[in-house]
């Protein structure tokens, strides 16, 4: 009869032969390793002692996984062997991309969730909070109109709770359509409800919403657990009723008088969604606005709020929180704030403390993500790891991404995760898009470069929707005139920036991408326009000249 051995460790088709001769050295043995499967398969006519086997491998450099009883646990096992077992930890973006290529591959899944199915984006992330944005531009459009001849609505209130119905009930039918529904429909994928923790390298310890327990093992391991708010160590603040971001994406009633802590992407977002849905906001920035753009473009923002009334204070710190049943009173650098509601947004946080991956000498950064390679492989052969529980940036796209390259490589592929060109947006209005370096960035990569600002004022598109906010630059190499980076403050400027981030992966250099064709009256003809300004003065051109 035949015995079958979980392997760890093996990444490659020169792992499984090394293996597999190591197994054929032993007297009476015939092996067969199968990296898809992550399996040893040994016939032999007498009984061979385990110890023997184990010391085989281990010779070769690989590990033997849990075998026998320990190995298959009910419910959710390895199977018989006809098939590749995944295990993926985490049910978000990166995570469903990784059990459906998975699934697609032949393997089968189990798919182990705590919480809500669905991960941040679609559940307290990307979908509600651009929601809310929405509404409230359609509110500013509504109170300030930019068009003469169009009346101002006088009446600017929001009734916040049939407007967080509707996010709630848009919110529900993405999850089910793109997350539930799809578990309903393959038959490869199964959920389980827990909390999962490593015993081993190829095991799972899973506790039950019941207070069960599942061990669950597997030849190849995804973490994708994502990330949370996190919160600064401010005296007195967590004595108080302070709201996360997804508190306040959440908020039935507005509060007259919100005050945000923290300078990026969440904290903007979250601040110009509170303002243009009617509350006073105050911004505390220990820095600036967007301090991992150049200077200008956090200024650009902050010029913005200001002049929609967000009082912006940069170089300012919370020293001290205290609330008194009714407001919180915000000590900083110079005044004692008041406010209803307190919002930090200061940043996310791995989840990653109670894996249990000091069980299996996992390597993390000091934030305690986990460090993946180009192939999202972990320091530990058999576990991959995927979104923003990892050394990734956190975007959902580059989890989702993720999650499939490393599905590719535990199903016996091979795939790589390119980050050289990452386009983002920022949702407020302006929105912020960027993509590649900026001046600063690529002189500390030793790259020389030329630089060029268009105005939103010279671009057709911004002058007809009577809103220049805002402006262009690209980022060139002096010497060979190649594009390597955008940067876009303009409204729905996001939509403008994979035109560049296309472009600097073709590495076309600005002239080429100034004698491209690009529709009039489009914001992305701004991109046009800002290449022509490095051989030529646009405010002397036709308004569509080519």
């Amino acid at each position: 009869m035949d015995t079958v051995l979980p392997i760890l460790g093996m990444t490659c088709e020169a792992c499984a032969r090394r293996v597999e001769v190591a197994l054929n050295a032993v007297d009476g043995v015939t092996a067969v390793v199968s990296l898809l499967r992550g399996t040893a398969t040994i016939r032999a006519d007498d009984p061979v002692d385990l110890s023997t086997l184990q010391h085989a491998v281990t010779a070769a450099g690989y590990q033997v996984g849990a075998t026998g009883a320990d190995a298959r646990a009910a419910p959710v096992d390895a199977g018989d062997g006809t098939g590749l077992h995944v295990a993926v930890v985490g049910s978000g973006g990166g995570a469903f991309a990784a059990a459906i290529r998975a699934a697609e591959a032949g393997a089968r899944v189990t798919l182990i969730e705590r919480g809500t199915l669905g991960g941040t984006c679609v559940n307290v992330g990307c979908v509600p909070s651009k929601l809310l944005l929405r509404a409230g531009e359609t509110m500013q459009h509504m109170r300030q109109p930019r068009f003469a001849g169009i009346p101002a609505v006088a009446d600017g209130r929001v009734d916040r709770h049939a407007l967080i119905k509707q996010l709630r009930a848009r919110v529900d039918t993405l999850r089910h359509d793109k997350y539930e529904a799809i578990l309903a429909e393959n038959p490869a994928i199964t959920l389980l409800r827990g909390h999962a923790r490593f015993e081993d390298a190829a095991t799972l310890a899973v506790e039950t919403p019941d207070n069960g327990a599942v061990r669950v093992s597997a030849d190849r391991i995804l973490v994708a657990t994502g990330a949370a708010p996190a919160a600064p160590p401010i005296p007195g603040l967590h004595r108080t009723p302070w709201w996360t971001s997804t508190d306040a994406l959440f908020a039935d009633t507005a509060p007259e008088h919100a005050v945000v802590i923290g300078s990026s992407f969440v904290a903007v977002e979250t601040a110009q969604a509170f303002r243009r849905l009617g509350s006073e906001v105050t911004m505390l920035a220990r820095g600036r606005l967007l301090t991992r753009e150049a200077a200008e473009v956090g200024q650009a923002l902050s010029a913005a709020f200001e002049d929609e009334g967000i009082r912006v204070l940069t170089e300012t710190q919370a020293r001290r929180v205290d609330h008194d049943g009714r407001q919180f009173t915000i000590a900083t650098d110079g005044e004692r704030l008041h406010c209803d509601a307190l919002v930090v947004a200061t940043g996310r946080t791995p989840n990653t403390s109670d894996l249990g991956l000091d069980r299996i000498a996992m390597r993390t950064d000091a934030r305690g993500a986990i460090e993946v390679d180009e192939r999202l492989r972990t320091s530990v052969g058999n576990v991959y790891a995927a979104g923003d529980c990892t050394d990734q940036p956190q975007l959902v796209y580059v989890a989702a991404a993720a999650g499939t390259r490393a599905a590719i490589n535990m199903t016996g592929g091979d795939a790589t995760l390119d980050l050289s060109v990452v386009p983002s947006v920022i949702f407020t209005d302006p929105q912020v898009a960027s993509v590649g370096h900026d001046e600063h960035q690529a002189a500390a990569a030793g790259i020389r470069t030329v630089t060029r600002r268009l105005e939103l004022v010279q671009v057709p598109r911004a002058l007809a929707n009577f809103d220049t906010r805002g402006f262009v630059r690209l980022v060139a190499e002096a010497h060979t005139g190649r594009l390597i980076g955008a940067r876009v403050v303009a409204h729905n400027g996001g939509e403008t920036i994979q035109a560049a981030a296309l472009a600097i992966r073709a590495r076309m250099s600005v002239d080429d991408l100034a004698g491209e064709l690009f529709p009039y009256l489009t914001l992305s003809e701004s991109l046009k326009l800002c290449a022509q300004t490095f051989s030529r003065d646009v405010s002397q051109l036709s308004c569509c000249a080519g």
